[in-house]
């Protein structure tokens, strides 16, 4: 049984520079995976030769966008929401993701690693 992983990160950035690295083929291979290939909505994954596939299943342009893994026996998906502070007005990446109790620390590890990759090409 999964269990949801909720995940923040602070990102000195805006909506419109980080949402294309979130969304798109490109953007997601430039720091998730080693490579992404679109069809329609099925987004394929590659990393390290292994390959797995995910639906987009809800973009909302600058705000969120969701994929839903279609290998997995569970309905499990992969969420990234953009959330700006009011008061503030600083950017957050929330991170949704389902993960196995056992590997929820090695996720977050996993996540940590992502989330540099992606600022490093962001320039962050």
């Amino acid at each position: 049984m999964k269990k949801k992983l909720e995940l923040e990160y602070n990102m000195n950035t805006t909506p419109r520079l980080l949402f294309p690295r979130l969304s798109t083929p490109g953007g997601l291979a430039e720091w998730f995976a080693d490579n992404v290939i679109i069809e329609g909505s099925v987004f394929t994954f590659v990393w390290d030769g292994t390959k797995q596939k995910a639906e987009r299943t809800y973009i909302r342009e600058n705000v969120a966008v969701r994929f839903e893994w279609l290998e997995e026996n569970e309905n499990t998906y992969f969420e990234f929401r953009l959330k700006t502070d009011d008061l503030t007005g600083e950017l957050a990446l929330l991170i949704t993701d389902f993960v196995d109790e056992k590997e929820k620390d090695d996720a977050v590890v996993l996540w940590d690693n992502q989330i540099s990759r992606l600022k490093h090409a962001i320039g962050l």
